[in-house]
């Protein structure tokens, strides 16, 4: 199967060289059982990859299955990769199967395989020199053959320095690395990305594709796409729904772009010399740069839905959130005129104003309290199902996660 079948098949779209070189690697190793690493950025399209390489491969049959190291708690992750016994931890009332012994023959596709504890590492290394793994709880060796696929977005070689990734299991699954490149490094499959997704959503919304003018398509073009080409689908759905206008221009476009502002101040502070910088360093400092900015908009996500929830605590006891005016330290809270009693409740946090003098006044865990509340409650309702506990409590699942472990929810 020729480059362009594979690119048809899987709806990959660009022809960059650094692109081209990355599927033909994945092509060329599809047909051996070697352990393959996958690196690249969160938004690349790794995943992608990993299918194509089972889809070629003589396991194409079988079973695949992705995991996400990062999404499964510490203390889970072993009985979800290698199974467990019947009572070998609370709440394991039946003998359970992991997915290197339902996948048997299959492909495992082990995402962000950075965030795997140390432990479970020891256990993946045995399986990938030996084929072998022991269920938590059990003292039975059991064999297995599953080809791993691994993908990270962090560098591995620095984790293994810094003792957080052993070296061994880096050597053992990086046998074939395939680095997957990140949108801006190739600028020039992004008119084409652009077009893709616009005319898909102008398919599914019944509506005409939105076009980009010469302004548009070059901002388009020089913006840094932190989140690459999961950030891209997402403006072109933004733009499509909610642009009156089907011809864009660089100004309605940047509307839509959500970190425009703190990208031109950065650039503004870096100073000219700094950006226009053409050094052996260059793109070094580019990609610490990306990283800083994407570190900054997540906290600004964690923050939002931390926020949220607060909100929403208050919400449920009664009392109607007040916005803080520029003096205040901390969010003030009116109780609902169907709420019985005074103007402020006393477990409401407050603040009290005295010659320009602030003294706050507040019972310390009140909101910690009913926001461990309504996670156990959301958690319980769910049967632990956390996906949909976090989509009930309109938080992500990765709040959801540090919060259980915050509070030490017992699930």
């Amino acid at each position: 199967m020729d480059t362009q079948s594979i690119k048809n098949r899987f709806g990959i779209i660009g022809n960059s060289p650094a692109l081209n070189h990355a599927l033909n690697t994945a092509v060329q190793v599809a047909n051996t059982d070697l352990s393959v690493l996958i690196v690249g950025e969160s938004g690349v399209g790794k995943e992608v990859f990993s299918m194509i390489i089972h889809a070629l491969s003589p396991r194409k049959h079988n079973p695949f299955i992705a995991v996400n190291c990062g999404a499964i708690p510490e203390g889970t992750i072993d009985s979800e990769l290698f199974g467990h016994e019947k009572g070998s931890f609370t709440g394991a009332v039946d003998a359970r199967k992991g997915y290197f012994e339902t996948v048997n023959g299959g492909t495992i596709f082990l995402d962000e395989i950075g965030e795997m504890p140390l432990g479970t590492q020891a256990r993946l290394l045995r399986v990938l020199e030996a084929g072998e793994f022991i269920r938590v709880g059990s003292s039975k060796v059991q064999k297995t053959d599953v080809r791993v696929i691994a993908a990270t977005n962090r560098d591995l070689l620095d984790h293994t320095t810094a003792g957080k990734f052993r070296q061994d299991l880096y050597y053992r699954l990086s046998t074939v690395p395939i680095r997957v490149p990140s949108l801006r490094d190739r600028k020039e499959d992004i008119p084409l990305l652009f077009r893709k997704f616009a005319a898909d959503f102008a398919e599914r919304y019944k509506t005409l594709s939105v076009q980009l003018d010469a302004t548009g398509m070059q901002l388009l073009v020089n913006y840094p796409w932190p989140g690459n080409v999961r950030e891209l689908k997402n403006i072109a759905e933004q733009i499509s729904v909610l642009s009156t206008d089907k011809t864009v221009t660089a100004d309605v476009l940047q509307r839509f772009l959500p970190n425009r502002d703190t990208h031109s101040r950065s650039l503004a502070l870096i100073g000219p010399t700094m950006a226009g910088t053409s050094s052996a360093n260059g793109s070094d400092f580019n990609t610490e740069r990306d990283i800083l900015y994407k570190l900054f908009f997540d906290l600004k996500k964690d923050m939002n839905d931390l926020k949220q929830m607060i909100f929403d605590v208050a919400h449920h006891q009664g009392y109607t959130p007040v916005e803080p005016s520029s003096n205040t330290l901390l969010p003030v809270y009116k109780e609902n005129e169907a709420a019985a009693g005074s103007a402020y409740n006393a477990n409401t946090p407050i603040l009290l104003e005295n010659n320009d003098r602030h003294e706050e006044v507040e019972e310390t865990l009140f909101l910690a309290d009913r926001e461990k509340e309504l996670i156990t409650k959301a958690l319980k309702k769910h049967k632990s199902r956390r996906r949909d506990a976090a989509t009930e409590l309109g938080i992500s699942e990765r709040t959801l996660y540090r919060k259980i472990k915050e509070y030490d929810i017992k699930e």
